[in-house]
């Protein structure tokens, strides 16, 4: 059994603060020398525009560089950029984006393959085979338990099958039709053990469900006041809540888990600022900033010191990543409504 512990994050905490001064003293030296930049980066972003607005202000900050990021839902995102590379437009440098938009981007031969040192760090299952684009972060899925209450256990359940099995336990979980990460934690099942034994393996599950959320943060609030016993929820909200002093405890499922990939993808090689925005958001600097604001992601760069001090580094996850159509999507949520939710 993997758990995230208190320790564990006062560790992860203090290498954190030690890298926080390292980029304080060099922001504050970059301010004697301000000036408005002259150079920018254009980015289509399928992320929170906070988060982006985040990195571009730092960014801007530290290098002097201007970062335009232009916020779109998955869908539309993919029509500009189809749209602008029909039209051989040079306004998009580089895409921020889930790993679903990448995956379809590439197809249509939309980015410029690049390598670097940063790169060859992250592991072949987070970036394209030819190189195309590069996971930057991950959010896994995760067993959110409550602290009182996991101490009271002779066994913790560590495992989708355990969990499905387990007697008198409260439940939390964000409804699969509410949110991305939700729904791709069930595809992640159906491809991983197939389609009737991830139904059979949920509808055990739903019979100790107290209440299917409509976003991502309120499984892991219940957990913390006590109102279930454990949910099912992503890393992120996991820890930042965890890191606010509410009374919860991560494990890590054995059996594997799936995960919400972002990454990033070249357009324009003519921009060298481009190229180094990618190495920076591979870099500390770049989670350090996400984490000053709560959002607590696994870096997909094996080599930086974030990802080192990260209690979730060594957790399994799924070896097959769902790749499906809308109408595939769709199908299988519907016979998840009709089979296990509305049971």
């Amino acid at each position: 059994m993997k758990r995230y512990s208190s320790f564990s994050l006062l560790a992860f905490s203090l290498a954190l603060i030690a890298l926080i001064g390292m980029t304080m003293m060099r922001s504050h030296a970059d301010d004697k020398t301000m000036r408005e930049p002259t150079e920018k980066i254009v980015v289509c972003t399928t992320m929170p525009i906070e988060q982006a607005g985040l990195l571009a202000a730092e960014y801007e900050s530290l290098r002097h560089v201007r970062v335009d990021f232009i916020p779109l839902s998955p869908s539309d995102a993919m029509t500009k950029l189809k749209t602008d590379a029909k039209s051989k437009s040079n306004e998009v440098d580089l895409v921020l984006a889930d790993s679903s938009v990448l995956e379809e981007a590439a197809k249509d031969g939309i980015f410029v393959p690049y390598v670097s040192e940063a790169t060859d760090s992250v592991p072949d299952s987070m970036k394209s085979s030819d190189s195309a684009w590069v996971g930057t972060w991950y959010d896994p899925i995760v067993l959110c338990f409550n602290s009182d209450y996991i101490n009271t256990l002779p066994h913790v359940p560590s495992t989708w099958s355990e969990l499905s099995s387990f007697k008198n336990i409260r439940v939390g979980m964000t409804d699969f039709l509410a949110a991305d990460a939700a729904a791709n934690f069930y595809f992640s099942l159906v491809a991983t053990y197939g389609e009737p034994s991830s139904l059979k393996m949920m509808a055990e599950i739903h019979k100790s469900v107290v209440q299917y959320a409509k976003y991502l943060s309120t499984p892991v609030r219940m957990a913390g006041m006590g109102e279930v016993d454990v949910s099912i929820a992503v890393l992120s909200e996991s820890i930042r809540y965890m890191s606010d002093g509410y009374p919860v405890q991560v494990v890590y499922p054995e059996d594997g888990t799936s995960y919400m990939l972002t990454g990033a993808g070249l357009i324009n090689e003519d921009n060298p600022r481009a190229k180094e925005f990618i190495e920076w958001l591979l870099s500390d600097e770049a989670h350090l900033v996400l984490e000053s604001e709560g959002a607590y992601f696994v870096p997909a760069n094996q080599s930086i010191l974030a990802y080192k001090m990260n209690a979730g580094k060594n957790m399994t996850l799924f070896g097959i990543r769902p790749r499906l159509s809308e109408k595939e999507r769709h199908d299988l949520l519907d016979r998840w409504v009709k089979y296990v939710r509305l049971q």
